[in-house]
């Protein structure tokens, strides 16, 4: 009787501990979850070499005037190097010049360098499509 009153009680006491885990498991992915922000990617025309989104949710306007925005640089052959590339690009809408504060493979970063130099697209069809799209947009 009394190892039968044990083995219920390791199996009560297994199982609550299972029970604990997946509650906490569960509470901290749904943390990660609610941390994600909405996005509304908008394409710009493909080129030769991949396609360039830009997050419409993300725009925000800087003190200098210029434009803010998450772009997302998928190349047209992925492998393990080349994966989605985001950028927090500064945008110049009178100049129609560019600096990317940040580029990173991750969703959040808040590591901006802010101190970059501004860049003029060379032709780059990508990079003047997100121009052109974000400052139609913010004008």
């Amino acid at each position: 009787m009394i190892n039968s009153k044990k083995k219920v009680n390791s199996i009560f006491f297994k199982n609550l501990i299972y029970l604990l885990l997946s509650i906490i498991v569960s509470f901290c992915i749904s943390i990660k979850k609610s941390d994600a922000l909405p996005h509304e990617w908008v394409g710009v025309p493909k080129s030769e070499y991949g396609e360039q989104l830009w997050d419409r949710q993300s725009i925000k306007r800087n003190e200098d005037g210029s434009v803010r925005v998450l772009s997302k640089f998928i190349p047209k052959i992925k492998s393990e190097i080349t994966k989605d590339i985001l950028y927090t690009m500064d945008i110049n809408c009178f100049e129609k010049t560019f600096r990317d504060v940040d580029v990173s493979i991750y969703e959040v970063n808040t590591n901006f360098n802010d101190f970059a130099d501004w860049q003029d697209p060379n032709g780059d069809e990508l990079i003047l499509g997100v121009i052109g799209q974000v400052c139609r947009v913010e004008n």
